[in-house]
C-alpha cells in the first residue's frame, strides 16, 4: 500500500502483533487519529484499524500525515500506560528514511532547538511564547546522487538518501532539522522548496512527501526481549530509489 487509495480495503499492513501491542504500516496521506487540522477527513488510521481488530487500540505515538511506515498502537489502557514510559526515557529508538535535496555530510548529529510549532484551529487556545525545546537528530547519507536537470539556478541537481534517528520527539523534528542543514526533505510543503515538490510530482510520479519510519526498536516492558518493527518502502518511495539507481542501498524486510 502506497499514499492511500479509496478504492483499496479499508485495512492496514500488520508488521507485528501480540496480546500487548500491534504496529502497522501507514500509508502516507492517512491521519493516525482525528484532528481539528483536518477536519474534512473521515478515515483515520486508529479507526480502521479498530474495525480490522475488532477492539479498541490505543496509539502510542503518532506519525505525519504525509509520513509512511511503522506506527505503533496498544491493545489496551494498561498496556499504554505502560508503554508510555519507554517513550518519555526515550528507549523507543526510531529510524526514518528521507530523500533530500543536495549533498548531505556523511554522517553528523543535529543539535538545533525547536519553537513550539502551534497550529491557528486546534492550538488556539495553548500558550503562544513557549521557549524553545532542545533537540537531537543523529543522521547519516545513505547515498547521493546529481542528475543532468536543471530545477533551480544549476544545470544539474543533487540529491542524497538519509537515514536519521531522532533521539527526541519534537514535532516535524526530522523535516526541520533537516531544512536547519540545508538539505530540506523532497515533497515537504511547509519546510521544503516548491519548485523540487514539483518536478517529483511531475516527472517522478513522487507527490509525496520522501520521509518514511522504516523501523521501530524496542524493549517488551512484560517480556523484557527486544522488539524490532521494519517497515517496507511503498511504491513510491521505491521508484525513487530505482530513478537514483539506489535500490542496492534497500533490502526490503523480510516476509514483505
Amino acid at each position: 500500500m502506497s499514499e492511500l487509495d479509496p478504492g483499496q480495503p479499508e485495512t492496514l499492513p500488520i508488521l507485528f502483533q501480540d496480546e500487548h501491542f500491534v504496529a502497522v504500516n501507514k500509508p502516507s496521506g492517512l491521519l493516525v487519529h482525528r484532528s481539528m487540522i483536518d477536519r474534512h477527513e473521515t478515515r483515520f488510521a486508529l479507526q480502521i484499524l479498530r474495525d480490522q481488530l475488532g477492539q479498541h487500540v490505543f496509539p502510542l505515538h503518532r506519525l505525519d500525515k504525509p509520513t509512511s511506515g511503522v506506527l505503533l498502537f496498544a491493545l489496551s489502557k494498561q498496556a499504554a500506560s505502560d508503554a508510555s514510559a519507554l517513550f518519555s526515557t526515550r528507549q523507543m529508538k526510531k529510524t526514518y528514511w528521507a530523500v533530500t535535496r543536495g549533498h548531505c555530510p556523511e554522517a553528523g548529529r543535529i543539535d538545533h532547538a525547536l519553537s513550539v510549532e502551534l497550529d491557528k484551529i486546534s492550538d488556539k487556545k495553548a500558550q503562544q511564547d513557549k521557549p524553545a525545546q532542545s533537540a537531537s537528530t543523529l543522521y547519516r547519507c545513505l547515498a547521493q546522487t546529481e542528475q543532468p536537470f536543471p530545477i533551480d539556478r544549476y544545470p544539474n541537481s543533487r540529491f542524497s538518501l538519509v537515514e536519521c534517528k531522532p533521539e527526541t520527539g519534537r514535532k516535524h523534528q526530522i523535516r526541520r532539522h533537516l531544512k536547519h542543514i540545508s538539505h530540506p526533505i523532497i515533497g515537504d510543503g511547509k519546510h521544503g522548496k516548491g519548485n523540487y515538490n514539483r518536478y517529483f510530482k511531475d516527472h517522478l510520479n513522487a507527490g509525496r512527501l520522501l520521509l518514511s519510519a522504516t523501523e521501530l526498536e524496542f524493549e517488551h516492558p512484560y517480556s523484557k526481549q527486544t522488539i524490532t518493527v521494519k517497515a517496507p518502502l511503498d511504491e513510491m518511495f521505491l521508484n525513487v530509489l530505482n530513478c537514483f539507481d539506489w535500490n542496492e542501498c534497500y533490502e526490503a524486510p523480510s516476509g514483505t
